[in-house]
């Protein structure tokens, strides 16, 4: 099913908080699969990452704060409005307190062309920006020590940069028939489209 023309899909979603420690990567693994660093708890400050995804082109955008809040979400919604052209905006996020307050549905208020599409509870693996966190986290994390919040911003910030550059559109793995048995069934049944 195909969005309305000049609609753009987009899956809003929050990553954090990214701590700024060392983050493991492939060449300090010696031996059979065993780490060979020593622990960094970080405790050096840390990061909100707010993202938006739109699956059809690859296109993602973020948002770095010091926390979770509705001001940075509605900061998130501004910039989707700004990078991503259209006439209307379907958002696909989650139940999280900060999509629904009061700040937001205040801010919603004044964009009637954004319409929101909450997930179903414990249902996150369907917003399509889950499986990007994965791969910004490897851009922008793996292998890399950070001193300060500003390295790991620009670390961040870097690797959105390269993910846009060399973009992709996303797409399912699985046909809507094998998603059933991860579901485990649950009395759903779907016709078969091939």
């Amino acid at each position: 099913m195909a969005p309305p023309p000049r609609t753009r899909v987009i899956c809003v979603d929050e990553m954090g908080p990214i701590a700024v420690k060392t983050y493991p990567g492939e060449e300090w693994k010696l031996g059979p699969g065993r780490a060979t660093f020593e622990p960094d708890y970080g405790r050096r400050g840390n990061v909100w990452v707010h993202g938006a995804f739109e699956a059809a082109t690859g296109q993602a955008a973020i948002l770095l704060s010091p926390s979770r809040d509705s001001a940075s979400h509605i900061q998130l919604l501004e910039q989707v409005i700004c990078q991503f052209p259209a006439d209307r905006w379907l958002i696909i996020e989650d139940n999280l307190t900060i999509h629904k307050g009061r700040q937001t549905r205040l801010a919603l208020a004044a964009w009637p062309e954004l319409q929101i599409l909450f997930l179903p509870k414990y249902a996150c693996w369907l917003n399509l920006i889950e499986p990007w966190w994965k791969q910004l986290r490897s851009l922008a994390l793996k292998g890399r020590r950070f001193e300060t919040t500003d390295e790991l911003a620009e670390s961040l910030q870097e690797a959105l940069v390269y993910w846009n550059d060399h973009r992709h559109p996303y797409q399912w793995k699985k046909k809507p028939q094998q998603q059933l048995s991860i579901l485990g069934g649950y009395g759903i049944s779907i016709p078969s489209l091939y």
